[in-house]
This record gives structure tokens, sequence and C-alpha cells, in this order.
């Protein structure tokens, strides 16, 4: 039942004119690219209109296809498997096919075209084997539409995989049992009551993993897909046209808004209200060649999207360890590290803020001023990247034509151009990564601890310092950990708003891996892989806790 608003005084109602103030600012880069379709079109847009915007709808739209089906595949079946079967390494498995989501699916695109193209081990082995020249042979080309589709798919899958397998844990076991006793195999089980009662998890997964090929850039741009986050890249880069691009970003700003559409669409009026379990669900035991194909296809997928990528970066870092001890690289992840804990510490005072003001005040305007704040992480990374710079140059320009004016002085970029820019950027970004966090932890706080401490003579701040703070440590080291390792993997954002001369680990490693210098590009890329481990051990440490929970007797 939902609790009663906190009775509050007088100096409680800031935290209300605060909350809609951070709101709309974090708000400000999607109003900005969204009002973007209102300005005039220039010749550069005619012209993008006419030979190249068809190809950035089309592909756009065939990657999301091809990554949502991968998504699918991969995720419900290791899912069901994990929880509803019983083979060799199952336990092992069941937290090890989250590892592919510390893999960046730019740094797999890079490992896997290394290992694949003409001049790669792969293809030279085949060469010297069979005697076999340039021409003599076909091999399906890395560098194409399919080959983002597989790496997509593969560092992705997890998104669907995690939420599904908790869908899965949770049905209940009578109803799993009853479809069995009434003559329905394991198959039929599975797609008859299993996946449909999973439909809101799976959806939510499969979109999750839809958002992140949006905002995908270093992967379609390596393997020379155009789609709008390439385009947008280009035109702002490349023509120099920051209000065309801005266009272009309001145009990819749709793809996300249907999708959502779509989804809820899809659903109708269907409700899901899926009953607890009450005992543990009796996994089906597989021997034999049964319990074989199962270990194949997850140990398959884990070798393809976690552990070779992996071992072929340490081959590579390995040929000279000395570069994780150079200047060059500590400056990289000093930067990096820098930006990421400046970024997190950022998220999480806003989160912290905007949460406990909605809690405070849990009206329809505080509603969905936080809702709106938040809605940045399902925005690719470029678009809000524009949209940031946007207002900041127009705010930078103000301010020096001011002082020139009446000053006889100029202020250059204290804004655009800076790390104040790009901070901002991940802020709008990822906020919604610590929120939810902020708001599940402060979900668990009962209201009559507020009103006891405002009893006392605490303020909302003094309540949120020495009441919640205390009981939300875990919450907030996980809001902390969880944003810093997303900005450190974020590449298109940072690429368009960092500083002139300012490197991160993600930069460095696209720019080598541009240059085709792979090998180079190694050591920064393996420090990413290793630091996104970190959320990765938190999530499958959560999982495995939900499912103790589950199976532990009533």
């Amino acid at each position: 039942m939902a609790s009663a608003p906190i009775a509050i005084s007088e100096p409680g109602r800031y935290w209300r004119i605060g909350l809609v103030a951070v709101a709309a600012l974090l708000a400000l880069p999607i109003l900005v690219i969204g009002g973007s379709l209102a300005l005039p079109y220039s010749e550069v847009w005619v012209h993008l209109r006419n030979t190249v915007l068809g190809d950035y709808v089309l592909n756009s739209l065939l990657l999301m296809i091809g990554v949502g089906v991968g998504t699918f595949l991969l995720g419900v079946s290791t899912a069901w498997i994990t929880v509803m079967c019983d083979f060799p390494g199952r336990r092992f498995f069941s937290w090890a096919l989250l590892l592919p989501m510390a893999m960046p699916a730019y740094i797999i695109a890079y490992t896997y075209t290394g290992m694949l193209d003409f001049t790669g081990p792969v293809q030279t082995s085949l060469r010297e084997s069979f005697g076999w020249g340039y021409g003599d042979y076909w091999f399906p080309e890395i560098r194409s539409l399919g080959g983002a589709v597989c790496m997509l798919s593969l560092v992705l899958y997890p998104y669907v995989y995690l939420l599904a397998r908790v869908a899965f844990a949770e049905q209940s076991t009578a109803l799993l049992e009853a479809s069995r006793n009434l003559g329905r195999g394991p198959w039929q089980t599975l797609f008859f009551v299993a996946l449909p009662m999973a439909r809101p998890a799976i959806a939510a997964g499969v979109s999750l993993a839809l958002m992140e090929t949006l905002a995908d850039f270093g992967t379609v741009d390596y393997f020379g897909v155009s789609t709008f986050t390439t385009g947008i890249f280009r035109t702002w880069y490349g023509l120099g046209e920051l209000k065309t691009a801005a266009q272009l970003a309001s145009f990819l700003l749709l793809f996300v808004f249907v999708l959502f559409a779509l989804e809820r669409r899809s659903r109708g009026r269907m409700r899901f209200h899926p009953a607890a379990p009450t005992q543990q669900a009796q996994p089906i035991r597989l021997t034999g060649w049964r319990g074989s194909c199962c270990f194949l296809l997850a140990g398959g997928i884990l070798l393809a999207g976690f552990v070779i990528p992996a071992a072929r970066l340490s081959l590579w870092a390995a040929s000279d360890w000395s570069q994780f001890s150079s200047g060059a690289f500590l400056e990289l992840a000093g930067n990096s590290f820098m930006l990421a804990a400046i970024a997190s510490l950022c998220c999480l005072l806003v989160a912290l803020f905007l949460g406990y003001g909605r809690r405070l005040h849990p009206g329809r305007v505080e509603t969905v001023s936080v809702r709106t704040a938040a809605m940045g992480y399902a925005v690719p990374g470029t678009v809000i990247a524009v949209g940031v710079l946007i207002p900041f140059a127009w705010l930078d320009n103000q301010l020096d034509s001011f002082l020139r004016q009446y000053f006889g002085v100029s202020s250059g970029l204290l804004l655009s151009g800076t790390l104040v820019a790009l901070v901002f950027a991940y802020v709008v970004r990822f906020l919604s990564v610590s929120l939810q966090s902020v708001e599940s932890g402060l979900a668990r706080i009962r209201p009559s601890l507020d009103e006891s401490a405002r009893g006392l003579g605490l303020t909302p701040a003094g309540v949120l310092r020495r009441v919640h703070m205390p009981m939300l440590r875990g919450s907030l080291l996980t809001a902390l950990l969880l944003v810093f390792v997303d900005v450190l993997k974020e590449l298109p954002a940072t690429l368009i708003l960092r500083p002139f001369n300012f490197n991160t680990l993600a930069v460095r490693t696209y720019e080598l891996a541009s240059d085709e210098r792979l090998a180079d590009a190694a050591a920064p890329a393996l420090a990413v892989v290793i630091i996104g481990l970190l959320p990765v051990m938190l999530l499958s440490r959560g999982l495995s806790a939900k499912r103790e929970s589950y199976v532990r007797p009533t």
C-alpha cells in the first residue's frame, strides 16, 4: 500500500523548487535537440537527405532488428537452461554468462577484426595450410553490417539474460509443473507458458540492448556501417555543421521514442501477475548428449563474447608489458579515473537530491520532473553531446560578446570545449543509473523514520545526512561504481566534448584502432575491460543472492 506523503515544514519546500530547476537543466540538451527540427534546413541537410539519410535510416533499422533477434535468442536460451536445466557447469555459467557485459562493443570489434581480417591469424593460417592466395577462397567479411550485428549481440545479450533469468526464477513452480503434468514437454512449457509470463522482463532487456545499439559509435564507425551516430559525428566534425548535426540527432531521438511506443503498444491491455515461487524449482537433469549440448551452447557463447577477445587482448598486451607503466598510459589512466570519479560523484549527489526531493514531494509535477531528468540514459551519447554543445557554445558566445563590448576583453571558452561540458554530459547520460539505485534504497526506508527524525527537530537535509545516508551506504556505493565504469567506457560523448589534446583510455583505444594499430590499442582496451568487470561482479553477486532467497524454505 502506498505510503502517505511525508509532512514537511516550510524549509522542505525549497527542495521542490530545486528539484524542478535541476530536472529542467538536465533535460535542456534533449529539449535543444528536439527543438532543432523547427530550425530552417540548410543546403547540407538537403544534400544529406538526398544522398545518405536513407542509408542511415535503413542501416539503423537493420542493425536494431539484427541485434534484437540476436540478443533475444542468446539471452533467453541461456537464461532458460541455467534456471530450468541441470547440466555440467551450470553453476559456473549462471554467473559467467554475464562477463561479456564487461567488454565494450567497440573493443570486441577491434579484437575480432585483428583475428579475422585478411592479415589476421585465422585467414593467414588458412592460406598457409591450403596454399591459397588472394581471391582463391571465400571468408565472411567481419567489417560489415552482419559483423556489427554479431559483435553487438555478443556483448549486449547479458541485458536479456539477466532480466529473463530473474523472471524465469520468479515464476510459479506449481504453474510450470501443471504444464508438464498436462503433457507439455520442456520446449512447449518454455514457448507457451514461461515465455509469455516473462514477456515484460524480456521486452525490457531487448529494449535496453537496442538502446545501446542506437548509442553505439565505435563499432559501426570502425566497420564502416553508416548509421545515425556516425552521420552525426561526421556532419559535425567533417562538415562543421552543428545545426545539421542536431537535426540528425533529433531523428535519432525519434527512433528512441518510437521504440518505447512500440514496446508499450505491443503489450496493449495485457497484464502480467506472476505468482511468487514457494519452493525451489526442480531443474531438469540433462545427461549424455543433451547435457553436452547445453554445455557447448553456454560455453560457446561465453568463449565468443568474453574469453577469446580477452585472451587476444592479453596476448597483444603481453608483447610489451612495459607500456602499462609508461608515462603516456599513466596519463590516460589518470584522465579517465579523474573524469569517472568526478562524474560518478556528481551523478550521485544529483540523484540523492532528486530522489529525496521526490520522497518529500511525491506529487505529479515532481515525479514527471524526476523521470524527465532521468531519460538521458535512453539517449545516445552522440545526441547528448550535440545537445550540450549548442547551449554551452551559445552561452560562451554571449558572454564573450558582452565582455568585448563593455570591457574590451575576451572570455574565450569557459564552458564548451572544457571538462565542465563533458562532465555535464556524463551526468545527463548516466543519472538514471544512480537514481535507480538511490530510489530503490530509499524505498526500503520506512516513512516513519523520517517523521520521527523531523519530530526531533531535524531539517529535511539533516534527515538525509544523518538518517538516510548511513542506511543507504550499500546503494550509494553501487551507484558510484556503476556510473564510474559507464563513464570510463563512454566513447562518442567524450570524443565530441573533450578538451583539445585531452585523451582517455576509451578515446585512445579508438584512435589507435582507427589507425590499424590494434596491438598498441590492447593496453588501454584491456584496462577498460578489467575495470568493467567490477559492476559485472556486483550483478552476478546480486543475482546469486536473489536466487538463494527464492530457494530458501518459507
